[in-house]
């Protein structure tokens, strides 16, 4: 797959097919994920790749409750206040959420990443970032969720009989599956309105009024 068709259509893909995802394609795509930067190239990072049906069906309980007290909590009222502005981006993005939690168990593949002496996820994130491009030139899907170790961290490192008392703590669950939706350019503000030129409120001398890529 060519760079920029990698980088403009890598989208978080939450509705996924249950098919499954052959094992040689697992190991490419975590291979590409350690060949990522790392701060002093220390590489404090751990990978659990789930496809157990049986550790997939207990993820997605713990899942499930996690993403119902986001809704609780931080998301409360999102839903309502979306529908009454009309947001429709918001609406959309929090229905794929949620089929995501009601579906949990059916995703193929799961992967969380653990890391330690990594305060602001600086040493886990590229190598995580590099795991979804490697999956999108698959053709497989890919979303970043952090409900997992926000809301049930200690449950996930006892179901997966992670060593947390080493310091190892889980920073990103991922899932991944062959996309039900299709690929895409995400929908951006023009670059222009969200890039500065040497300090804050600077407009850069150029302006790219639409993506510069297309698919």
């Amino acid at each position: 797959m060519e760079l920029n068709e990698a980088l403009y259509t890598t989208r978080a893909m939450r509705r996924v097919k249950p098919d499954p995802i052959p094992d040689d394609v697992v190991a490419r795509i975590m291979d590409a994920a350690i060949r990522a930067p790392s701060p002093g190239n220390t590489q404090q990072w751990r990978f659990v790749t789930v496809s157990d049906r049986d550790v997939m069906a207990e993820l997605g309980e713990l899942y499930g409750r996690s993403w119902d007290r986001l809704n609780e909590t931080a998301y409360a009222g999102r839903r309502e206040a979306a529908a009454e502005r009309g947001d429709d981006q918001t609406l959309r993005v929090m229905s794929s959420a949620g089929w995501l939690a009601a579906n949990f168990a059916q995703v193929p593949l799961a992967v969380l990443a653990f890391t330690r002496n990594d305060v602001d996820g600086s040493g886990i994130y590229p190598a995580v970032w590099n795991l979804m491009l490697a999956a999108r030139g698959h053709g497989i899907g890919a979303t970043l969720t952090t409900v997992l170790h926000n809301f049930a961290a200690d449950e996930v490192a006892e179901l997966l009989g992670v060593p947390a008392a080493k310091g190892w703590r889980n920073a990103a669950c991922v899932t991944l599956g062959y996309p039900l939706g299709k690929w895409g350019v995400a929908d951006r503000p023009p670059v222009h309105e969200v890039v500065y030129a040497d300090s804050w409120g600077n407009p850069p001398a150029w302006q790219a009024p639409d993506p510069m890529w297309s698919y």
